[in-house]
């Protein structure tokens, strides 16, 4: 998950609320509604106001991704010192065109920004070495995050890496039965949630991939199974799902991993460019 030094608490919370247990959306909602008086109450202090225990106070910490109570209030303290910008754009039905189109490119622009400052540098690591260690990289997701998986195919193709996407459930099992030990296989979510896509990831451990979640709940079953998981952050508006939000935070993290690994197989990818651009200059005029 993100670095415990990097603020965004809210965006922590929001992004895995759904996954909570009661007594965790309970001190979840309290931390949204008071951040000034979380930062000068100790940890018995919030326990007692809310009257639940220490240690689950302690544990919700944890799960948003920080050592302990402490830590989350410095990240709070932080985030209310340099207020972050609501990614959430209420859309009016009075809005002309050009308002509309601010707003959601606002939008957009939030969510990459936030989405940039909740990764940690040793999981991008970690996810470029196994692209490098790799002999294939499979993308796998259904519908709106199928056409993420093609365009992970589609930019990958470029590198002379053997890329393939599946966004049909049995094409998916049936390439994932044919992945060999340190091979890549990227599982694109939004959820986390999705069974069909959670059978393909077992398959694909028991063939010795390595597996890369890109999705937007710390907290889901896929994240739990996944070797090793990126997150997007978006939220809902009235007129657009929080899935259609994070699908360009999910195309650039994809980006992010695609220049990484040209630049350290700069040789094998312009080789491929040059074979692909002469290819396809058959098709022009």
């Amino acid at each position: 998950m993100a670095d415990a030094s990097v603020p965004h608490v809210f965006h922590r919370i929001h992004s895995s609320y759904k996954q909570m247990s009661v007594k965790e959306k309970k001190i979840a909602d309290y931390v949204l509604e008071n951040p000034e008086k979380i930062i000068h109450s100790t940890i018995n202090q919030l326990s007692d106001d809310l009257h639940v225990a220490d240690a689950t106070v302690f544990r919700f910490c944890k799960h948003l991704g920080f050592k302990g109570y402490q830590a989350m209030k410095i990240s709070l303290a932080s985030e209310l010192v340099t207020p972050i910008e609501d990614i959430h754009e209420d859309i009016k039905e009075e809005d002309s065109e050009t308002t509309i189109m601010n707003k959601v490119f606002q939008s957009n622009m939030t969510a990459l920004a936030h989405t940039r400052d909740i990764q940690k540098k040793e999981t991008l690591q970690e996810a470029l070495t196994i692209l490098l260690e790799a002999g294939q990289v499979h993308f796998y997701g259904s519908g709106g995050s199928g056409v993420t998986a093609q365009d992970g195919q589609h930019k990958f193709m470029r590198t002379g890496l053997s890329s393939l996407a599946y966004t049909d459930n049995h094409l998916q099992l049936m390439a994932a039965s044919q992945l060999k030990p340190k091979d890549a296989a990227f599982f694109i979510s939004h959820t986390g949630a999705n069974k069909d896509l959670l059978e393909v990831l077992e398959v694909a451990k028991s063939r010795g991939a390595r597996t890369i979640a890109i999705t937007n709940y710390a907290k889901s079953p896929l994240t739990k199974q996944a070797d090793i998981s990126l997150y997007t952050v978006a939220q809902e508006t009235e007129y657009r799902s929080e899935a259609l939000a994070s699908r360009i935070a999910e195309l650039s993290l994809l980006d992010t991993l695609y220049v990484n690994y040209c630049v350290k197989r700069k040789q094998q990818t312009q080789e491929a460019l040059s074979l692909i651009r002469e290819a396809i200059s058959r098709k022009r005029l």
